[in-house]
């Protein structure tokens, strides 16, 4: 039997379903993390200056390169751990270090990455974070940490995996410029188990701020969507008044058309991106099985509160952006049938104009040819008179008489040739 002959892709698709592992992690520990995204264009940015700058990193530590194409990387770079992930608009950076620092949330816990290497970030940080990773204390403790670590009034607390850990964050930016978030692992959570909820907790703040992106982009566009819109309505009340002409209406429609649909390709990516990120954000929460902890909201309930109003306010605003394109569009359709219309009017009263000047000059060319009749029967009359005036004596008549009966024979044939004439032009 040949052996089967296996499809070039099938080994790297397989392979890329069991990449990006989840980190394994002991408490207590430190993670400390941050995104990097290019301002503009990231999604089409040179993802090798990434790729050199987390060289950089390594080899300062001594650390052994990725392959090439890798678009991730775990590794040890000194007493730490690493674990790097490039994504379609930003990269990741997760340090791990065993143990944690006297001072909770200390800004020196960011000193993991070196401060010349972060001034040469090909990029600006999109989010970055602190996550302390302790034992489970007593309740009256985890509540004193609680109120010393975070602000109350936008605390998120839940019991997470059937209460293999307890997560605490506020989503705020500390003095320091980071986001704070503790996990208190219960007795007995593995250290993967403790890993994957570290990474959903990354994930989570990640896909949340870049999310917020496409809320900015709205927000930005709304009250220039709104002159948009008042031209637009404006343009349409004309169409019914017909106070302007069509065709210059028509062409301040097609202007305002053509602006809606580059607002449009300007703004698809980042409000697509935006729906992927949020359906990210609730996918990952619902992975942790949230369990509430003594009345206090849930990370799912902040998200309701805080994320979801900026995220409907992103589905409006591409709502109604394709909404004023197609108005626009219709629109545009009607009053273009609308100047078809009346230039087939135009064309019309043209053509019955060019008819009637048609039937005049036909008129006139007949009274020309019937006046051209007499003039030359005149002239053929007088020159058969002329000629038959010898012959006069002869037959006894006079000349009057013989020139009267000789005009109707003479009419008679040049009006014979002229429409000989006429009919063989035609």
């Amino acid at each position: 039997m040949p052996p089967i002959v296996d499809h070039p892709l099938r080994y790297p698709l397989s392979n890329e379903l069991h990449a990006r592992p989840f980190p394994s992690i002991t408490a207590p520990a430190t993670a400390v993390y941050l995104a990097i995204k290019r301002p503009d264009r990231a999604a089409a940015r040179d993802k090798e200056a990434d790729r050199a700058h987390l060289i950089d990193l390594l080899d300062r530590f001594g650390a052994p390169h990725p392959r090439p194409d890798a678009d991730h990387y775990s590794g040890e770079i000194g007493r730490h751990r690493l674990k790097w992930e490039s994504h379609t608009e930003f990269v990741t950076y997760t340090i791990f270090r065993d143990g944690l620092s006297e001072r909770p949330f200390d800004p020196a816990d960011f000193d993991v990455f070196p401060a010349d290497w972060l001034d040469r970030v090909p990029g600006a940080r999109i989010t970055s974070a602190v996550i302390r990773l302790a034992e489970r204390p007593e309740d009256d403790v985890l509540r004193a940490h609680m109120n010393d670590y975070f602000v109350t009034e936008s605390l998120a607390v839940a019991g997470v995996l059937d209460d293999a850990a307890v997560l605490v964050g506020d989503f705020r930016i500390d003095p320091a410029g980071h986001t704070r978030f503790v996990v208190n692992a219960s007795p007995g959570t593995g250290p993967r188990r403790l890993g994957r909820i570290v990474q959903r907790l990354c994930e989570i703040e990640t896909y949340k701020s870049m999310s917020m992106l496409g809320f900015a982009r709205a927000r930005d566009m709304s009250a220039h969507m709104a002159e948009v819109d008042t031209e637009l309505t404006g343009l349409i009340a004309e169409m019914s008044t017909g106070n302007r002409p069509a065709e210059e209406t028509l062409r301040r429609l097609l202007s305002v058309s053509a602006e809606l649909e580059g607002m449009v390709a300007e703004s698809s990516f980042r409000f697509s991106a935006t729906a992927a990120y949020q359906r990210i954000v609730h996918q990952r929460i619902e992975v942790l099985r949230e369990v509430r902890l003594e009345g206090r909201q849930t990370f799912a309930e902040f998200m309701m509160r805080r994320f979801e109003p900026a995220m409907r306010t992103v589905e409006a605003t591409q709502r109604r952006l394709g909404a004023m394109a197609d108005r626009a569009m219709r629109a545009g359709d009607l009053l273009r049938t609308r100047v078809d219309v009346e230039r087939s009017a135009q064309n019309q009263a043209l053509l019955e104009s060019m008819d009637r000047r048609a039937d005049a000059q036909l008129r006139l060319q007949r009274t020309v040819e019937g006046l051209s009749v007499v003039a030359i029967s005149y002239y053929a009359v007088s020159l058969v008179g002329y000629l038959l005036y010898p012959f006069a004596e002869t037959l006894g008549v006079s000349g009057g008489v013989m020139t009267a009966g000789v005009t109707l024979p003479v009419i008679g044939g040049v009006w014979w040739v002229i429409s000989r004439i006429r009919k063989s032009v035609h």
